[in-house]
């Protein structure tokens, strides 16, 4: 799916979506994140509040978590919260090189519409970077890796392929984690700082989301069905891939101060908490919106 040409307006919108990105660009200008009023960080983070829902954590539900201490289930709440935050640092800071790239590569095709709005994109995702960067150094939490193998090399590559793919992997990536750090995040109890840093984050991240779909949805109506085939293929295996890694990551053996009771390649016992039923009912309820769209593009 590689290639060095792409037809004229690669990034084409309808009428109507034209004019969709026209007022999510009126209301990225009408407030923009600004990294020292964000939040009230004067306030600090409460590390004895927990950072999500307890039925959140990844091992809930499942003999690991009821072996484990009142002490060592908190600190698994929150080290898993450090690889969510990891992603999205590692995701946002991807984002504005691969956009003002598009910008650069297209500089004659791009709609005005579609031109300013990657400028905006790529402007807030810098800001959102430096909002969760600080966040983990208040928090004393580490940064986990960036994903690698198949997937790393994927993303190597994706300056130089479709730039509708790399809209649509941004989406999936954005939505799947929005979703997730909405429905694990906003209930009463949870630190309050943590809380408020997703809320706001989530203001940005669904004018995003919006103007991705609009992309993906015309590029769905209008390509060669050859073309629709080979993209669902390979979107279809890495959502699987990137669905998988949220509901566990085996990085967090490295993270803990206690002996974590799932270790890197007991494939057993990953595959054990992945189909647990606690988060087959997580995903099945966090990202059913995504899901149903998904489906709807015939990308399982």
């Amino acid at each position: 799916m590689e290639t060095s040409t792409v037809a004229r307006d690669p990034l084409g919108l309808s009428d109507e979506s034209r004019r969709k990105v026209q007022t999510l660009i009126r209301a990225s200008h009408r407030k923009t994140m600004e990294l020292e009023s964000v939040l009230p960080w004067e306030n600090g983070i409460n590390l004895s509040l927990p950072p999500k829902m307890e039925t959140g954590s990844w091992i809930y539900g499942t003999p690991y978590w009821d072996a484990m201490t009142p002490e060592q289930r908190h600190e698994t709440l929150w080290k898993e919260t450090a690889r969510d935050v990891s992603m999205f640092i590692w995701l946002e800071q991807t984002l504005p090189p691969l956009y003002v790239g598009y910008i650069n590569r297209f500089r004659f095709d791009l709609s005005p519409e579609v031109y300013e709005y990657l400028m905006i994109f790529s402007r807030e995702e810098i800001t959102h970077t430096l909002m969760f960067r600080r966040y983990m150094k208040m928090a004393g939490l580490e940064l986990f890796q960036p994903p690698g193998g198949a997937y790393g090399s994927f993303v190597e590559k994706l300056p130089m392929m479709n730039p509708v793919i790399g809209i649509l992997w941004t989406l999936m990536i954005e939505w799947a984690a929005e979703l997730s750090a909405m429905y694990l995040t906003q209930s009463p109890g949870v630190e309050p700082l943590t809380k408020m840093m997703f809320h706001e984050h989530h203001i940005e991240e669904v004018r995003h989301i919006a103007f991705g779909k609009r992309i993906v949805e015309h590029f769905f109506d209008t390509a060669p069905e050859a073309e629709l085939a080979a993209m669902r293929a390979q979107i279809g295996q890495l959502l699987r891939h990137f669905k998988a890694e949220m509901t566990f990551n085996s990085e967090i053996s490295k993270h803990t101060s206690f002996v974590f009771p799932i270790q890197p390649g007991d494939e057993e016992a990953i595959a054990l908490v992945r189909g647990s039923a606690n988060n087959q009912r997580l995903n099945s309820e966090r990202f059913a919106e995504l899901d149903q769209w998904f489906a709807e593009l015939g990308i399982v």
